[in-house]
Order: structure tokens, then sequence, then C-alpha cells
């Protein structure tokens, strides 16, 4: 379906707020199922990307600053996602014995666990939304994406 269709508009569209408003409303759907997929486990998507960063440090403890620079959503208030996924029992916050200025974050067995039964959940997520697209669509698609979002940069 058209974004013209789906926003129910009767006006000629730029191609250029086509793409913004297409952007826009795939990334609602998309965020849209995946917060189904995470309800259950009581995670917002914020909150299992900090879990995912853990889980990239192979047992090695993160500081906050490697968390923030690693998230996707850069806005993020760091230090309230720990604490939530502290509550959670899903992390563990300790000050670095070397340097008592750093707080060091690592991923606890339960929240290796729940990251272990959403991979499947996950990938499958990712299938869906490619399954109208062969593989070098795929790649056209990611060019073209990384293409416009870093246009603004020099």
């Amino acid at each position: 379906m058209k974004i013209e269709e789906i926003i129910k508009s009767n006006v000629a569209l730029k191609d250029s707020k086509k793409v913004m408003l297409n952007i826009f409303y795939a990334q609602n759907v998309i965020n849209d199922k995946f917060n189904e997929i995470l309800k259950p486990y009581d995670l917002s998507g914020e909150q299992y990307n900090v879990l995912r960063i853990l889980r990239g440090q192979k047992g090695n403890p993160a500081n906050m600053c490697v968390i923030q620079e690693r998230m996707l959503a850069k806005n993020s208030n760091t230090t309230r996602l720990i604490d939530k996924l502290l509550l959670k029992d899903l992390v563990t916050r300790d000050v670095c014995p070397v340097n008592r200025r750093k707080i060091e974050v690592l991923i606890t067995a339960k929240g290796l666990e729940i990251l272990a039964i959403l991979d499947p959940k996950v990938e499958e997520h990712e299938l869906f939304f490619a399954q109208n697209l062969n593989a070098k669509e795929l790649e056209n698609l990611n060019t073209l994406l990384e293409k416009y979002r870093n246009t603004n940069k020099n």
C-alpha cells in the first residue's frame, strides 16, 4: 500500500516527503511488532538493546560511556535503563576497583537466559519484515538507508 493511501492524502507529495513518511511509518510498524515480542518479558526496546550490548562484551564489564555510544537511540537515559534492568536482576552494577569514578555493568545469567529465549523470536521478526525482498534488494535497501542517513555527515 502506498504511503498516500495509508495517510489518506489526496495531495501530491514530493518524493523527499514520501521517503520520510515511509521511514517513519515503517519504523512504527516494526517497533509495534517488536514491542509485542518484548512485552511478555517486561522489556522495552532500549532495555533489550542494553542487554544485547552487554552480551556482546562476552563476560567483560561495560561502563556507561561504552553502553551509551553503542545504543541505537543516542538520547536514551542509560542510567535509568540500567536501574530498571537492575531491579529485574538482569544486570549487575559495581564500582570499578581500579577507577572508583567508573561504574561497570555486567549482564547476569538471568539476562542471558532471556536473550536466549528472545533470539529466535527476534530473528523471526527480522525475517518477517524482510520476506518481500530478495538478498540483493536487502543489500540495496541497507546501502540506500545508510546513504540517506549519512547525508549531513562530513
